[in-house]
C-alpha cells in the first residue's frame, strides 16, 4: 500500500507539475503573441509560397516588433511577419489607414478586402524593404483586422509589419492640437468628421516619434492597380518647401463650399477647375514628410487657432470634410506647402456634384488623363474591375 500510495502521490506532482507548465505558456505567450495562434499555418503558407527567392529557412512568424525606431509611443502595438535575412532590413515604407469602427460595417469589411488584396498583388519591394502598415482603431476592429490580415497577406511577396495604434489614445493626444480647427471643418458635434482623429494627418508630425520621417496615409476605399512601392518615390519630387503630397479634388465641392469668397471675388480661382483653377485637394492619398512638417515655421504657425479663424474668416469657410478641408484652404493661400499629385494616384470615382446642381462643369473637375494607379471608389462609389 505504501509503494501505490508514493506512486500517487508522484503521478500527481507530474500532472501539477504538466498543468503549470501549459498555464505558463498560455499566459506568458499570450503576451508576446496576438497572432500566435496562426503561426504554424502562416509557417505551412510561407513554405509553399513564391516569395521571390526570398530565404524560406528563417522563421516567419509574426512576432512584436523589437527594433528601436518601432518606438511609437502609447497605445501602439506591432507585429511583423518576416520573410528572409532580418538583418538586411534597412529601410521602411510606412503607411497608415484609418481602421475604426470596421467591425460594425460590413461595406468597410469589403473596401479593406478590395484594398489589401489589390496591394498585395501589385507590391514588390527590394531585398531588405519592408512595408510598415498603421491602423488606427479601435480594440474591437483591431480584433477583426488581425483575423483579416492573416488571410489578406498570406501571399505577400515583401517584407511587411503591422503595428496597431489606440484611437482613444491618439484622440486624446491630437484633442488639444486641432480643437480649434474641428469648428470650422466638421460636419457638427457627434458627426464622423467632428472627432479629432479625422485631423490626424494635420498633426501627425506631432505625433509620431522623430525617428518616423515620412509616412503615406491612406483610405480604406482604394484599389491599387500598381507597386505601392512607387507612390513613395513620389517624396523625391517634392519642391523645396512642400511638406506634403496630394491629389486635387475631382469634384466641385469646393466649387460650393467657397461660394460666398467666389461671390464677392468674382475673379478669383478659389473653387475653379484645373488646369488654371484652384479646385481644392482629395485626403483618400496623401504623402506626409514628418520632417519638413517639423522643420516648417509657415506650417506649424497656420495650425495656431488665431491663424486658422483668421484664414477661414477670408475665405468665409465653412467646412466638413476634417483635414482635406484644412489643407484646401491653406492651400489657396499658400500652395507652396504642398507637392501635387498626379490625378492617377488618387482617381476619384463619385459623382454626387454632377447631380446636385454643377452637372454643367462637373466634367471639367472630374476629367483625368493618364494612366490610373489608384482608384478611390469615395462616397461609396463601385470600383472598375481589373
Amino acid at each position: 500500500m505504501g509503494r501505490i500510495s508514493t506512486f500517487r502521490s508522484y503521478q500527481f506532482v507530474l500532472l501539477l507539475a504538466a498543468t503549470l507548465a501549459v498555464v505558463a505558456f498560455y499566459y506568458f505567450g499570450s503576451e508576446r503573441h496576438n497572432f500566435s495562434s496562426t503561426t504554424k499555418r502562416i509557417k505551412q503558407t510561407q513554405a509553399s509560397s513564391n516569395r521571390n527567392d526570398a530565404d524560406l529557412t528563417v522563421d516567419t512568424r509574426i512576432q512584436l516588433a523589437e527594433s528601436g525606431d518601432r518606438d511609437l509611443g502609447a497605445g501602439s502595438e506591432g507585429f511583423g511577419l518576416r520573410v528572409g535575412d532580418m538583418t538586411t532590413v534597412d529601410q521602411r515604407y510606412h503607411a497608415l489607414m484609418m481602421f475604426t469602427k470596421v467591425d460594425r460595417s460590413r461595406s468597410l469589411q469589403d473596401k479593406f478586402r478590395v484594398a489589401m488584396l489589390s496591394m498585395v498583388k501589385h507590391g514588390r519591394f527590394l531585398e531588405g524593404e519592408v512595408l510598415v502598415l498603421h491602423f488606427v482603431s479601435d480594440q474591437a476592429s483591431q480584433e477583426l483586422g488581425q483575423r483579416m490580415l492573416q488571410e489578406f497577406l498570406q501571399d505577400a511577396s515583401f517584407e511587411y509589419e503591422i503595428f496597431f495604434h489606440d484611437v482613444v489614445e491618439l484622440t486624446h493626444e491630437l484633442f488639444p492640437i486641432v480643437e480649434a480647427m474641428q469648428k470650422h471643418f466638421s460636419a457638427g458635434s457627434g458627426a464622423y468628421y467632428s472627432d479629432s482623429i479625422f485631423f490626424l494627418s494635420v498633426a501627425m508630425h506631432h505625433i509620431m516619434p522623430e525617428s518616423l520621417t515620412r509616412i503615406v496615409q491612406l483610405d480604406l476605399d482604394l484599389k491599387y492597380r500598381t507597386n505601392i512601392r512607387d507612390l513613395f518615390q513620389e517624396f523625391d519630387r517634392f519642391p523645396p518647401g512642400a511638406v506634403m503630397g496630394i491629389a486635387r479634388e475631382m469634384q466641385p465641392v469646393y466649387r460650393h463650399t467657397f461660394w460666398q469668397y467666389r461671390k464677392e471675388n468674382p475673379n478669383t480661382r478659389v473653387g475653379e477647375p484645373p488646369p488654371d483653377g484652384l479646385p481644392g485637394f482629395n485626403s483618400g492619398v496623401m504623402l506626409l514628410d514628418l520632417s519638413s512638417m517639423r522643420a516648417s515655421a509657415l506650417y506649424n504657425q497656420l495650425l495656431k487657432p488665431d491663424n486658422v479663424a483668421k484664414l477661414a474668416d477670408q475665405y468665409r469657410f465653412r467646412g466638413h470634410l476634417g483635414d482635406q478641408d484644412f489643407f484646401t484652404m491653406i492651400g489657396m493661400e499658400h500652395p507652396e506647402l504642398f507637392h501635387s499629385l498626379a490625378c492617377g494616384w488618387n482617381r476619384q470615382l463619385c459623382t454626387w456634384w454632377r447631380d446636385h446642381g454643377y452637372g454643367d462643369v462637373f466634367q471639367l473637375y472630374y476629367r483625368c488623363d493618364g494612366p490610373v494607379y489608384i482608384y478611390h471608389g469615395n462616397c461609396n462609389s463601385p470600383i472598375p474591375d481589373d
